[in-house]
């Protein structure tokens, strides 16, 4: 990462005010946001492209980024009434997320940062999830550091020690499915419509979360560690000569909906309690990602809190999901750390990445 000249109109002293943009899947995004919290504008295109495959196709993801966000970023100056002038850097994700996407959405913010001047600031998708519960006026409590994440989307399934801006402890992971990719393949098999998490949970409200006796993945071992795939066999086995998903009986389909919903949640409440346990240090329980939008975990992920004595922070559901707010929030975050250990932030020669581990976030204040 090479500093620029662009640096010097970083005045972070000031309400600062970043125009982001997300790409990693398949939501195309873009936000203005400022420093105080204030959320000028923004706008969001939840692809619909996918939905004929089940699942989402990178190809047509990256295509369908390069064609509307051209369009959401004028939409959102409109709707802020703000021009270049008023905006002080440009951000975007980098990392990690579908290649493609992070190419076109990072390679586009590059581009208008060149254009007008300003700095760019490339953001791990990851460490944005882990600080959008720091957003003023998220919730009523103030997040101090250190604290719990309990990261959950259709692509991650991590414990998170957040202890600063760019310092960040995996406690445990996903050994295989992410959450939100069992949810969405349990769906698939009971014949629910993509993107199935939702559809899974709304059926599940009309099942009898104790018609069948699902296990819990590594229930009661050491560690925080996370493990779904078995708990996807056993929901097949269930299913055992209903091939054809239109022969199955919808009160059936619901009491599987709900048995899985209640072991795949009790499974994370036990991972979650020893991660609390490995870190007596947190101030508080926080959630985000996608799978974080399902109301019945965060019941459970409440009561666990409370049973600790630590608030439960989750973010509002549409910050839960891919958004643009997050990409810019954790510039704001990552350009006052900056100043505070006097280093220079432009990310212009950052390259995009599939992966980009989230140990790596404190070497941009190395140097």
């Amino acid at each position: 990462m090479m500093p620029s000249i662009h640096q010097s109109k970083i005045k972070t002293n000031k309400n600062l005010t970043i125009l982001s943009i997300e790409s990693s899947c398949d939501d195309t995004a873009c936000a203005l946001v400022q420093s105080d919290g204030t959320v000028f504008a923004e706008q969001i295109y939840s692809q619909k492209e996918h939905v004929e495959f089940g699942g989402v196709v990178p190809e047509i993801a990256a295509r369908a980024h390069l064609s509307h966000l051209s369009t959401l970023v004028k939409k959102i100056l409109s709707q802020a009434q703000l021009d270049w002038s008023e905006i002080d850097a440009i951000a975007a994700t980098c990392g990690p997320g579908l290649i493609g996407g992070v190419i076109v959405g990072s390679s586009f913010a590059k581009g208008l940062a060149l254009a007008q001047n300003l700095p760019f600031i490339g953001i791990n998708h990851i460490e944005a999830h882990a600080l959008t519960v720091r957003i003023p006026n998220i919730s009523s409590v103030q997040v101090q550091f250190p604290y719990l994440l309990f990261l959950t989307s259709g692509g991650h399934c991590q414990c998170i020690h957040v202890t600063n801006i760019g310092e960040y402890q995996r406690l445990g992971g996903t050994i295989d499915d992410a959450a939100g990719e069992a949810f969405d393949k349990v769906a698939k098999m009971l014949g629910l419509s993509w993107p199935g998490g939702p559809a899974l949970e709304a059926l599940a409200k009309e099942g009898d979360e104790n018609a069948f006796s699902l296990p819990r993945p590594l229930y009661g071992r050491p560690g925080c560690d996370f493990s779904f795939s078995g708990l996807k066999t056993a929901v097949a086995n269930l299913l055992t000569g209903y091939e054809n998903t239109d022969t199955l009986p919808r009160q059936l389909a619901a009491d599987i909906a709900a048995s899985f919903q209640k072991a795949i949640t009790t499974a994370i409440i036990n991972r979650l309690e020893n991660a609390i346990k490995m870190v007596p240090d947190t101030t508080l329980l926080a959630t985000a990602g996608g799978v974080a939008a399902n109301q019945y975990l965060r019941k459970r992920l409440l009561a666990l809190a409370e049973q600790y004595k630590l608030p439960f922070i989750a973010p509002p559901m549409k910050y839960c999901t891919d958004n643009a707010v997050m990409i810019g929030w954790a510039a704001i975050e990552i350009l006052h750390q900056a100043s505070n250990t006097n280093k220079l932030i432009d990310d212009i020669s950052l390259l995009p990445r599939p992966r980009w581990p989230l140990s790596e976030m404190s070497e941009r204040f190395k140097h």
